[in-house]
């Protein structure tokens, strides 16, 4: 039997090696077979009721001879002892293939988009598989521009390479996310596979929404485990997602780009299955399996042969704590780390991408090139300076700098300000359209900031634009400006 037999209404007549449910304790059951030839761990079971739905649940530990722990992912209201469990024979199934592109799944592959139920000819395969051998896996240095002048600058990702915004609530990743998806997919000729771990029913509408109105959804297959699902589904709903980039990466030996949102609400959909398994917890209450978990999703996403799967994933920061053992254990498996600031979104700089904590393995002269390099590091430098100066600057004012630290300070603030950019996903919002740089025109534009050449111009005239050209023309507009309001004044 398939664990997709999940979401069917009949009720197959009993097998020889049937359990039947001994104990519920939320989303944890205990299930007792007559005899001995127990499921292995990880294996799908499916508990069958009269007068409930199927519930889908996963072996989780062996508690006796005859008697498994299992953790349903679905709920498990109105369940009672006595209740009949069948066996799959093995791991949960996920669908996968042509016939989930542009289909809205939740972790068992049901559909939930109102559309058709998906054939019981599609193919499915295990969640369950372990990482592809270490020989066979490609390295990369192939740059995925963005269009973002911040990130491709400062934190350039890579293709087959995996990305994360790592921030506090509220300071804007799932707005990066979206305009990550906006700016990438068009232009993008592979997969999409979007997880939503643990996401709002909202995000979840407009994410849909988003996907239709563009025209991409038929390259995008949608999975979510949503907040008000039980922890099980929140837990394996990245493994589903997973299963069907791999599928598309190995059998149909296409790019997929991966977008997760939000790791956090895996690590702690984990924890909450810890507790509820009785397990002692670790550091701040997270699971004592923290790190094999993370790593267990993580080590997945690779790159074999000349085929990608470039992960981009959003990751909330518990109050804003980057040494949260969940935000350090995530941070380990990562080639570029964005790290939003709360500070800057305070501050109207938009998007909110910290330069200095924000860092990537690809910035090196050998892989993006010596000028690259050599002004992202200057930026850096010169931001830096300017942060290290601010308490001199609210105790006594930038006039008591020295003529060369206040010219430094401006240029650092003119920099911070063209490291803004308009989102195309905001534009309902803010009324100003959307602007992707090609990364050799952010290039430019901060070589001419750091020589000078900006001195003179107004800080607005910066300040949310796309090239330097366009800047230009706002200073010009502003001195027309200021030269009509004298004129008028003078009459």
């Amino acid at each position: 039997m398939s664990a997709h037999l999940a979401t069917s209404s009949s009720i197959a007549p009993p097998a020889a090696n049937d359990g039947y449910v001994v104990a519920v304790r939320g989303a944890v059951v205990d299930v007792t077979f007559a005899d001995d030839m127990l499921p292995p761990v990880s294996d799908a079971l499916i508990i069958l009721s009269d007068d409930l739905a199927p519930v889908l649940a996963e072996v989780q530990a062996h508690l006796s001879e005859t008697t498994v722990r299992a953790l349903a992912l679905q709920s498990t209201a109105g369940l009672r002892r006595g209740a009949r469990v069948s066996v799959c024979g093995g791991p949960i199934e996920a669908p996968v293939g042509e016939a989930v592109l542009g289909r809205l799944l939740d972790v068992t592959g049901a559909t939930c988009d109102d559309g058709e139920a998906l054939s019981a000819q599609t193919e499915r395969r295990p969640i369950h598989r372990a990482a592809p051998p270490l020989a066979s896996q490609k390295g990369t240095t192939t740059l995925f521009t963005t269009g973002i002048k911040v990130i491709d600058l400062l934190a350039p990702l890579a293709q087959g390479g995996k990305a994360a915004m790592f921030g506090g609530a509220g300071v804007g990743k799932t707005v990066l996310v979206m305009e990550l998806i906006h700016a990438m997919v068009e232009r993008y000729q592979g997969i999409s596979v979007f997880a939503g771990v643990g996401e709002r029913s909202r995000e979840g509408h407009e994410m849909l929404l988003d996907m239709r109105t563009s025209g991409v959804l038929a390259r995008t297959v949608l999975v979510y485990g949503q907040m008000n699902e039980p922890p099980g589904a929140r837990w394996r709903v990245p493994f589903t997602a997973l299963t069907i980039a791999e599928y598309f990466r190995d059998e149909r030996h296409q790019n997929v780009l991966l977008l997760m949102d939000n790791v956090f609400r895996f690590v702690q959909a984990g924890a909450e299955v810890s507790g509820l398994l009785g397990r002692m917890p670790s550091r701040v209450g997270y699971q004592p399996t923290l790190a094999s978990e993370v790593a267990s999703l993580q080590e997945r996403i690779v790159s074999v042969g000349d085929v990608s799967v470039t992960a981009i994933e959003a990751v909330y920061v518990p109050a804003d704590d980057f040494t949260d053992p969940a935000v350090t254990a995530i941070a380990a498996h990562i080639d570029s780390m964005v790290v939003l600031s709360r500070a800057m979104a305070a501050e109207g700089m938009y998007p909110a991408i910290d330069p200095i904590a924000s860092s990537s393995i690809l910035l090196d002269p050998l892989v993006v090139g010596e000028e690259h390099a050599n002004v992202a590091i200057e930026v850096r430098k010169i931001i830096e300076h300017y942060r290290e100066l601010q308490d001199v600057i609210s105790l006594l004012g930038i006039e008591e700098l020295g003529a060369e630290d206040r010219a430094l300070v401006g240029r650092a603030r003119r920099l911070q300000r063209f490291l803004t950019q308009p989102f195309a996903v905001t534009e309902a919002f803010t009324g100003e359209a959307g602007r992707s740089v090609a990364l050799a025109d952010t290039i430019a534009g901060c070589k001419a900031i750091l020589a000078g050449e900006c001195d003179t111009w107004q800080e607005s005239s910066l300040y949310m634009i796309g090239t330097l050209d366009e800047g230009r023309l706002k200073e010009q507009a502003a001195a027309q400006d200021g030269v009509a309001l004298a004129t008028a004044q003078l009459k």
